[in-house]
């Protein structure tokens, strides 16, 4: 439990000099808005990887994950419920108690 790598291969940390700040626009206008207030954030280069389409998805992309996450076995386990309540339902039809009849 120590985690002394038995049985899992290295990770290898990338280098940090192939993110460029510059390379993404959004991060470029935020170091321009920083700026403008005499602001500097030494640590805007960490959040490259999230607009790298590469690594991280598009927004589009990103979005459709979060929301059709889950959906194949959702659906799957609602035909299943579907067809299990209908089978349930022939074999043991409800009855119908309160009703009158004409004898």
């Amino acid at each position: 439990m120590g985690g002394h790598g038995h049985g899992h291969e290295s990770y290898t940390i990338p280098d940090y000099k192939i993110y460029k700040v510059d390379d993404i626009p959004e991060l470029c206008a935020t170091r321009k808005a920083l700026a403008s207030h005499g602001l500097k954030d030494p640590w805007l280069r960490n959040e490259v990887w999230r607009y790298n389409p590469k690594e991280f998805g598009t927004e589009k992309a990103r979005l459709r994950t979060f929301l059709f996450r889950g959906f194949r076995t959702g659906f799957i386990a609602f035909a299943i419920t579907i067809a299990g309540t209908a089978i349930y339902d022939k074999l043991y039809p409800p009855k119908h108690h309160g009703e009158h009849s004409d004898h």
